[in-house]
């Protein structure tokens, strides 16, 4: 009889879970949507109890598709955003509505940390840069504004915690997300008391509970969660990781060997390597999946997210007729990008709709359109600006010690030849992908696989589940092209810089 895997991949919107053979091979994807909402401007939340539900969809979805006996699946792990929070009650229903990692709310506190000095204090410990969805700049804006909703509140969760606790009636935080939340001694590897009070967050160690490795074990699903999913009473349970560290496990890097470029709604591009880098200009520094390995991440939410608001914004006649006919709206897009050439427009996109890492307050904008250029150099300008948006960070990783000579890319861009080959070119190094489609599920359903047994170590399950598909290699002259192009897009920025007085 097969035996099973399950990984359950919680995004700020869709929820994706995957069922995999024992050596990886990907047998069903179930997914479900739990939209976010936006109450007020610069709020990004979503209904708890509709979390729940989509994951309960999409367990249901994947099951049924694989044709799997759920008791034969020997283990489920977890994986989701970070940061944000997710408030429970006693009873382990939500408090309100999460709040999500695009949130803008807490960018005040962001701000006064920064010019009061309590950054400069803090960070020798947390590793992370200050961001208005950091999940501390998110608890000092509760302290301040709903102490009501604090005064129900029993634990704050990442995502992914929550839904674990939902499966198995057992709440714990685990270490890689949570020390990309702002209250760990990433160092040190603890909640740190101390720094949550420089950050006038005094007693807010009583809201998280313990935290576990990746492949540990937190429970076992319940009899009640079993009836809602269908999952088999028993089935064991492991804590899973944060989703870079999922994207980077299921892309096969486990060390320093790769750089890890993952486009998604964030333009995220890291590091793994036992020493970590200590620097208030580094995004973040976290503790990885892998006992004594550190993620160094350089990111921010300038990546596919842009073209997908272009999408939805100027080519909603288009999607809406191609999504009747079973086609997708990103044809459109790729063909675009293909009948046009890197030096046929001048044209830049800063793609800041949601925000810039390289200052606050700048938003997105198109630099240099002419009466001459039509919808494909736009769309193209929007495939180069996320390029670049990810150059602008590798170059501040490359900042601290020679990078890897290769990068695998995860992300709705390793399923797009033509995003691919202008990655390479923008990026002047080759990019690999992957056998897997949903690198989210496969990196939890690799913990799942050591809590199981099934793999000693999760670079054993790496080596035992991970299968290279493509490797593009750079176009040298195209490669020179976007070297031009981008030190227009870096002068694009700096005109961005004097209009917003950022």
């Amino acid at each position: 009889m097969a035996k099973y895997l399950m990984g359950i991949d919680n995004g700020s919107t869709m929820i994706k879970v995957g069922v995999f053979s024992l050596r990886g091979e990907e047998i069903a994807v179930g997914t479900a949507k739990c939209e976010m909402t936006s109450p007020r401007s610069g709020w990004s939340e979503r209904d708890m109890d509709g979390i729940w539900e989509a994951n309960v969809k999409a367990i249901r979805d994947a099951v049924s598709k694989a044709g799997a006996d759920p008791s034969d699946i020997v283990a489920i792990s977890l994986t989701g955003h970070g940061n944000g929070g997710h408030f429970v009650d006693e009873r382990g229903g939500g408090v309100r509505n999460s709040v999500e990692s695009l949130d803008n709310r807490g960018q005040s506190y962001a701000d006064r940390w920064i010019s009061d000095g309590t950054f400069k204090k803090i960070h020798p410990r947390g590793l992370q840069a200050l961001w208005p969805a950091l999940s501390v700049c998110v608890f000092a804006w509760f302290r301040d504004n709903e102490p009501e909703t604090l005064a129900r509140t029993k634990w704050i969760l990442n995502v992914k915690d929550y839904v674990r606790m939902k499966l198995t009636g057992e709440a714990w935080l685990e270490y890689s997300d949570s020390s990309g939340a702002g209250f760990v001694d990433t160092s040190a590897g603890v909640i740190a008391p101390a720094m949550l009070a420089d950050m006038g967050l005094d007693g807010f160690e009583k809201y998280f509970p313990p935290m576990k490795y990746a492949t540990d074990q937190c429970g076992t699903v319940t009899e009640a969660a079993a009836r809602e999913t269908g999952l088999a009473a028993g089935t064991p349970v492991a804590a899973g990781c944060y989703d870079i560290d999922t994207a980077a496990l299921a892309s096969g890097v486990t060390d320093e060997s790769y750089l890890n470029v993952i486009v998604g709604s964030w333009a995220n591009n890291q590091l793994v390597s036992k020493i970590p880098i200590i620097s208030e200009d580094m995004f973040s520094t976290t503790i990885f999946a892998i006992e004594g390995y550190h993620l160094m991440l350089e990111g921010s939410p300038c990546g596919a997210v842009n073209l997908e608001w272009f999408t939805e914004n100027l080519l909603s006649a288009e999607k809406a007729a191609l999504a009747a006919e079973g086609k997708s709206v990103y044809d459109i897009c790729n063909a675009a990008v293909a009948e046009t050439r890197p030096d046929e427009s001048d044209a830049v996109f800063l793609p800041f709709l949601y925000g810039s890492g390289a200052a606050s307050g700048l938003k997105g904008a198109f630099f240099g359109i002419e009466g001459w250029h039509t919808r494909k150099h736009l769309i193209r300008a929007v495939y180069e600006g996320v390029c670049f948006s990810h150059k602008w960070h590798i170059d501040r990783l490359a900042g601290y010690g020679p990078l890897p000579g290769a990068a695998r890319i995860a992300g709705g861009a390793a399923r797009t030849k033509v995003w691919l080959q202008m990655f390479a070119d923008v990026l002047n190094m080759p990019i690999e992908t992957t056998m897997s489609s949903e690198l989210g599920t496969l990196g939890a359903a690799m913990c799942a696989s050591v809590c199981a047994g099934v793999y000693g170590s999760l670079p054993d399950a790496v080596r035992g589940m991970v299968r290279v598909k493509d490797r593009i290699e750079p176009n040298p002259s195209d490669a020179a092209i976007y070297a031009v192009k981008y030190a227009n897009y870096l002068r694009a920025i700096e005109a961005a810089r004097l209009y917003h007085g950022a």
